[in-house]
């Protein structure tokens, strides 16, 4: 069954559902990007967002991995709003990196910040040599928790 919301539920700072984990005992992530761990709710609904890649609304797909990865947040965000969910709602992501060298997570944390500001989701990145589409070098999935 399929829940389409015309808008999606306004949240308040006083309604937020996740806990971020960051124990003091272990390296703090959160330059980088993510938290340790996220707590969720008894009472929420758990929405899975497929990997999002590059692509425009047309399918179109730059050549350019900082342009891939803004637009996969773009879609990562779309897709979010679909299910009445905002980026403080995801307690988790996954990141794919064709090809990852430690010159592209200057650009991952940029964008990841961005998106999540302080409220950084647990996270996972994996190195892959190759994605779907051949010309992917990024792709983020989500999970998500919405009341």
């Amino acid at each position: 069954m399929t829940t389409v919301f015309s808008s999606p539920p306004t949240m308040h700072a006083t309604d937020r559902l996740l806990t971020i984990v960051n124990p003091k005992t272990l390296y703090n992530p959160a330059p980088l990007g993510y938290s340790t761990a996220v707590l969720a709710p008894e009472n929420g609904r758990t929405a899975y967002i497929s990997g999002q890649g590059g692509q425009d609304h047309t399918g179109a797909l730059s050549t350019d991995f900082e342009d891939q990865v803004e637009q996969a947040y773009a879609n990562l965000l779309t897709s979010l709003e679909g299910v009445g969910a905002k980026p403080e709602h995801v307690a988790k992501l996954t990141v794919l990196v064709v090809d990852h060298d430690m010159s592209k997570l200057d650009i991952l944390t940029k964008h990841v910040k961005r998106v999540f500001g302080d409220t950084l989701p647990a996270q996972t990145l994996i190195p892959v040599p190759k994605l779907a589409v051949d010309a992917m070098l990024f792709e983020v999935e989500a999970i998500a928790v919405v009341r």
